[in-house]
């Protein structure tokens, strides 16, 4: 048993495939302080600030993980979309381009504490705006880094990826299986 401490469906759903039992530990850090405009860094800030929240508010009674994505093109860090317009802009930003979706886990257990910082890149074909708007219109954006979904409505525009699924979703479940089971 684990816990995660995220507000993330996509991450709970990630766990689940993977036949990992866990209970979700919310807690709240707040990202307005970090401030670097390097992707790596701001996420890795991002997870780190989680991570220390989480030891302040919960006794270290079991394995935990926290985990933050971002999404980066052309040099700009995409975060959660504010509203439709916001993810309409975003998608535009990624639409026809390369996109890095870059994930940074930290898991702690008794034994170990393993830092991940990955990064999937993907070439996206232009998006259909027909498509989008309905995609838009939806509201399955909503909570994803860059307003992408690449299991979803990203998937028929992926025209080449390097890297894990899992990472441009949330969670780098390949980095973290070895780990889980790992004991001394």
């Amino acid at each position: 048993m684990i816990a995660l401490s995220s507000n993330s469906q996509t991450r709970a759903k990630i766990l689940t495939n993977a036949g990992i039992e866990f209970i979700i530990r919310r807690c709240d850090f707040d990202e307005s302080g970090v401030k670097t405009k390097n992707p790596e860094e701001y996420v890795y800030e991002i997870v780190k600030g989680k991570f220390n929240t989480y030891l302040k508010n919960y006794t270290f009674d079991m394995p935990f993980i926290v985990a933050d994505t971002v999404v980066c093109v052309n040099g700009e860090i995409l975060l959660k979309a504010k509203d439709e317009k916001d993810a309409k802009r975003m998608l535009k930003l990624q639409s026809g381009k390369d996109v890095s979706i870059i994930t940074c886990m930290i898991y702690k257990s008794e034994y170990l504490e393993l830092t991940d910082l990955s990064s999937t890149r993907y070439e996206f074909k232009k998006f259909d705006e027909q498509k989008m708007d309905e995609y838009l219109k939806s509201g399955e954006w909503f909570g994803k880094a860059g307003a992408c979904m690449v299991e979803g409505f990203c998937k028929p525009y992926i025209k080449s990826v390097e890297g894990f699924e899992s990472t441009a979703m949330g969670l780098s479940i390949e980095k973290l299986l070895p780990f889980l089971e790992l004991k001394r």
